[in-house]
């Protein structure tokens, strides 16, 4: 019981700091709240976040294992995920160079459902497609699985401690934009922080398309 402890205990700790620690999600959830507003970049968090069962039910039956050891398989994997988060990041500069975006914040229209629907698909795919996502959770959630008990369901239950913890991090980062919606309706705002992530994200791909080689 004692080791049961001082095992959840190190894995809250390090899925907090990984949480805290800014990078694609942050990246993502900022893009999308400047561009729509605060719901946005909530809804953009919840797929992130759905993204995280579906790397713990890989990584529960094996699934991961095969990508981690099939050297053709992960690298096709990963310029697959490269190659999304270089068009997220290009569509933002896109974005910026048209001019397009004074923050709107206001009730949800049958418009802006889709693109609602379209922040939920775009933090889902980001978190889905990024192989290092699917390795991490491989390396790292084994080593809290106790396997007297159903590996399936434990790393569920993983995830969804991390669920948690993100929804409430990246939902914080969105609600202090919104806050700040004054300074981030200003057009010249908007387009430095679309600029900014935008560069992040392209940043993100590239590197990530650098690491499997």
């Amino acid at each position: 019981m004692d080791l049961y402890i001082i095992n959840a205990s190190a894995f809250l700790i390090t899925i907090t700091i990984l949480t805290l620690t800014p990078g694609l999600d942050t990246a993502i959830v900022i893009r999308n709240t400047t561009r729509n507003g605060s719901v946005h970049g909530c809804i953009t968090s919840l797929g992130i976040c759905c993204g995280l069962f579906v790397h713990a039910t890989l990584s529960a039956i094996g699934i991961s294992a095969i990508l981690l050891q099939s050297a053709q398989l992960f690298h096709i994997m990963k310029w697959i995920g490269a190659a999304y988060l270089v068009y997220l990041g290009i569509t933002s500069l896109i974005g910026v160079w048209k001019g397009q975006g004074k923050l709107e914040i206001g009730n949800v229209t049958t418009k802006q459902s889709a693109s609602i629907k379209r922040s939920f698909r775009e933090g889902l795919l980001s978190n889905v497609l990024n192989p290092k996502t699917a390795v991490f959770y491989l390396a790292f959630l084994p080593q809290f699985i106790n396997p007297e008990y159903s590996p399936l369901l434990q790393s569920l239950l993983m995830a969804s401690i991390h669920f948690v913890i993100a929804m409430v991090w990246q939902c914080g980062i969105a609600t202090m934009i919104h806050s700040a919606k004054n300074w981030v309706q200003n057009s010249s705002a908007m387009k430095w922080m679309e600029g900014v992530t935008g560069v992040v994200l392209v940043s993100l791909g590239i590197k990530l398309a650098l690491d499997s080689q």
